[in-house]
């Protein structure tokens, strides 16, 4: 594989902060090991993901059984949070945080978020020493407001920190032109997925996935609507399951992989559909998804939740093959899912709308699915770790330049 615009012989020492390892950050952190000259190492504040823990929203216990840590300089920092996790203030409180970045001298400090009491102290002692940050979130303000006020007013200082910030998507953007950031400190870094597990090509993930579409009896010729995720009201599966339930379309199936709160509820409501067009799977981990993402032709996050920053799931999905439908509030929609092109997309609050676009979904995959497969093929090549890197990079060497201090 070529590489990236490699960084110069006078490469920066790119201390990367992040709560936790993650199935999406970890297949990066090795590309960019892999195909870039960056020296960089990541600063961990939480063992979610590697150790098995319980996830408040899928309501179970697991760890993720892909490696997230191979490949890469990395080191955990320890939490003494009382109440470890990303759900509050105090959940990533690490007192050795400030010395052992300090022990690896980076040149330059790489935060993802910045809501927590570590990222605050890491942000003070950086700005205090001098020490060049970057930015990389993935907020965005569909669905509501610009804050105005003293919170506008705080988010705006804050932002004014960093040297330099990467942004996701144009949602991501916008949320940050908002709040007075230059387009000279904004560099395109996309959220992205590892296209080598997520690979319809293999022939293992198709074999997996007519073995499920066998084990639940889901005829030859009938079109799959997949939801996966957690199932939580704000990504909306009950409405979903409503809506394809009032669309009445024949020779179609709509399945649920997951595990949450809404679950009783939807195992009662599809109770009442005539047997064999509603199917529950539970929560797949992350190697099991793919063959999960083959059984459909229409993968669903109808979400209404303004915490959607992204939806990482509708890339995987993009990736085995998958036009997606979203609501509006999704915040990948602009950069992914068009209209026509690469899936359909309908109003958050508006469950009467989604049973239409889905029906009309439904039939546009019966007569044209190959046309959608080579769009969706098309846009996802573009948000890969390569493009990834390519503004990581450039978002360094702006952070070097006298334009940035």
């Amino acid at each position: 594989m070529s590489r990236v615009s490699p960084v110069p012989p006078a490469a920066s020492r790119l201390a990367i902060v992040l709560s936790h390892p993650t199935q999406y950050y970890a297949p990066w952190f090795r590309w960019l090991r892999a195909n870039t000259g960056l020296v960089f190492r990541v600063f961990y504040l939480w063992d979610f993901g590697v150790k098995a823990t319980r996830d408040r929203q899928f309501g179970r216990t697991f760890a993720w059984d892909v490696d997230l840590l191979d490949g890469y300089e990395h080191e955990f920092v320890p939490n003494t949070g009382a109440d470890p996790g990303t759900h509050h203030f105090w959940g990533l409180r690490n007192p050795g945080a400030i010395d052992r970045l300090r022990k690896w001298q980076p040149d330059m400090i790489l935060l993802f978020g910045y809501k927590y009491a570590t990222h605050v102290r890491i942000l003070a002692w950086a700005r205090w020493r001098g020490i060049p940050l970057l930015f990389r979130g993935d907020s965005h303000f569909m669905g509501r407001r610009t804050p105005s006020g003293l919170q506008r007013m705080a988010l705006t200082v804050l932002y004014r920190q960093f040297a330099a910030i990467t942004y996701v998507g144009e949602a991501n953007r916008d949320y940050f032109t908002a709040l007075g950031v230059t387009a000279s400190k904004m560099f395109f870094a996309p959220h992205a997925v590892d296209d080598h597990l997520f690979d319809a090509a293999q022939p293992e993930h198709q074999a997996e996935a007519d073995a499920l579409r066998t084990a639940l009896g889901i005829a030859p010729g009938t079109r799959v609507v997949l939801f996966a995720g957690k199932l939580i009201p704000a990504k909306q599966p009950r409405e979903l399951l409503q809506a394809y339930l009032a669309a009445q379309v024949p020779s179609t199936a709509l399945v649920f992989v997951g595990e949450g709160e809404e679950k009783a509820a939807l195992v009662d409501v599809a109770r009442s559909a005539r047997a064999g067009i509603v199917h529950f799977l539970p929560f797949a981990n992350q190697s099991e998804m793919p063959a999960r993402y083959l059984l459909a032709d229409i993968f669903a996050l109808p979400s209404r939740g303004l915490y959607e920053t992204w939806g990482l799931a509708v890339n995987e999905a993009m990736h085995m093959g998958v036009p997606a439908l979203v609501s509006d509030r999704v915040g990948c929609q602009r950069d992914l899912v068009s209209p026509g092109e690469t899936g359909w997309v309908f109003p958050a609050e508006s469950p009467g709308a989604l049973a239409a676009v889905l029906a009309k979904a439904l039939e546009e995959v019966r007569v044209d699915r190959e046309t959608y497969r080579a769009c969706v093929a098309a846009r996802i090549s573009r948000y890969s770790y390569r493009a990834a890197s390519e503004g990581l990079l450039s978002a360094i060497e702006h952070a070097r330049s006298p334009a940035a201090r």
